[in-house]
């Protein structure tokens, strides 16, 4: 059975905002960075809980989930692996996905 790391963005921040450092500490490469990558780096599903962010802005989590593809990982690994939860908003869900969908097509042209 594969393990499932949990992974809370309301434990990095409730307001998590912008792409990198320069637009404040609750960026997305950090969160990028610092947690998702960690967990990615483990076998097994990644659950990330959107539950309890607030503002989850495009560039935030472009960075961070886009991000993942910049750092080395397919996207079809990560698309396998990720589980996102927590949002009544599906739209959110789908972003996150076309997001990792359309770095893998820059990072293949």
């Amino acid at each position: 059975m594969s393990a499932k790391l949990e992974v809370r963005i309301a434990d990095f921040s409730r307001f998590p905002y912008g792409r990198y450092p320069k637009h404040g500490p609750f960026n997305g490469e950090r969160f990028r960075q610092e947690w998702l990558m960690p967990a990615f780096r483990s076998e097994g599903t990644v659950s990330v809980d959107l539950s309890g962010a607030r503002g989850l802005s495009p560039s935030f989590l472009e960075e961070a989930f886009g991000g993942l593809v910049r750092e080395g990982l397919r996207p079809e690994t990560i698309l396998a692996r990720l589980e996102v939860r927590g949002e009544r908003d599906s739209s959110i869900v789908e972003r996150i996905q076309r997001y990792v969908r359309e770095a893998g097509f820059r990072a293949a042209h």
